[in-house]
């Protein structure tokens, strides 16, 4: 039942992406189209399947598939905040043929929270569209008693380093809002990783966690069914999806911490295909079907081109090396 709700607008959305597949008209980039795809795609995501990423990458996926008829594979390879898949997609060849679906986590967040990354964000991909945008969710196990951020900052400071939180791994996005409330209330946490918000759902939901900072497509279906407590977003503005949750930042001036998924391909994708497949993504997310079903889960269609998710990734890497400072995150 846990993840019933969650799990039937994930069909809901695949199944409009199924009709968005034959659906509009023809896009830019004709020599291209005329060429590619000849073989399978593969799409890796960098998190486990049945989470927001994985979500996000099947919308693309399947309406693809139904348009080019060949397949357009997800591969998911998951480990380290999504480091490990970002890392494997910038080795692969520059064909159109491997596409990446990443995120706040692996092309903003990262580089200041490692030491080392087996890729360089800004070098060994090239941007393709952004996907959709979203803001966390401050959500908790019911026997907390707690129903407001006031309360539950009151209980973890006469608890502290007595909870634990769940997050994707270190410097993944619902990472970093944890660090941050810690370093804004003076409260510590036991960090408990998990390979996917998937698994931190279930992890909350069966009281084995106490809490989580995690997107809110999958966080606020399990919120309104009863599985886990909403207490507030992290994005500095209450989400329309969920105006009655207030945001962090007002009782916490200052905390703004909202994510994204994006698509990317190698450094190098010839530039003819990386146009024609962006096109794509712009066409599958801008159905209003699409768009209707994601603001149910929280998430904002945000289609763009190249050069604006180029620049858009780069404003995060300024943004977040700024946050992390704040945090006092460390590279490990």
């Amino acid at each position: 039942m846990k993840r019933l709700i969650f799990a039937t607008l994930a069909a809901s959305l695949l199944a409009v992406a199924g009709l968005a597949g034959g659906a509009g008209a023809q896009t830019a980039a004709a020599p291209a189209q005329a060429n590619w795809p000849q073989r399978q795609v593969t799409v890796i995501v960098p998190f486990t399947a049945g989470g927001t990423t994985d979500l996000f990458a099947r919308i693309f996926a399947q309406a693809m598939q139904q348009k080019f008829g060949v397949p357009f594979v997800v591969e998911n390879r998951a480990g380290a905040g999504g480091t490990v898949g970002a890392g494997h997609a910038a080795r692969q060849a520059n064909d159109g043929y491997t596409l990446f679906v990443g995120t706040a986590s692996t092309h903003a967040i990262a580089p200041y929270v490692y030491k080392s990354l087996p890729y360089d964000p800004g070098k060994d991909f090239q941007t393709v569209s952004l996907f959709a945008t979203l803001p966390n969710l401050l959500v908790i196990n019911p026997r907390i008693p707690a129903r407001t951020l006031p309360e539950l900052i009151t209980y973890v400071r006469a608890n502290s380093g007595k909870l634990n939180y769940g997050s994707s791994g270190i410097g993944a996005s619902n990472h970093i809002p944890a660090e941050i409330f810690q370093n804004m209330t003076g409260a510590k946490m036991t960090h408990i990783p998990f390979r996917s918000s998937n698994e931190i759902m279930n992890a909350l939901a069966g009281g084995h966690l106490d809490l989580a900072f995690d997107n809110m497509t999958l966080a606020w279906p399990q919120a309104q069914g009863g599985t886990v407590r909403a207490i507030a977003v992290t994005s500095r503005e209450r989400s329309p999806t969920a105006p009655d949750v207030p945001a962090i930042a007002e009782t916490l001036p200052g905390f703004d911490v909202a994510t994204w998924h994006g698509l990317f391909a190698p450094a190098g994708t010839p530039r003819p295909v990386v146009e024609l497949i962006s096109a794509e993504v712009k066409r599958i997310y801008s159905q209003p079907d699409v768009i209707a079903k994601l603001k149910e889960i929280g998430a904002v269609a945000a289609p763009n081109s190249p050069d604006e998710f180029a620049a858009f990734s780069a404003a995060e890497r300024d943004r977040y090396r700024d946050i992390v400072k704040s945090a006092g995150i460390e590279p490990q």
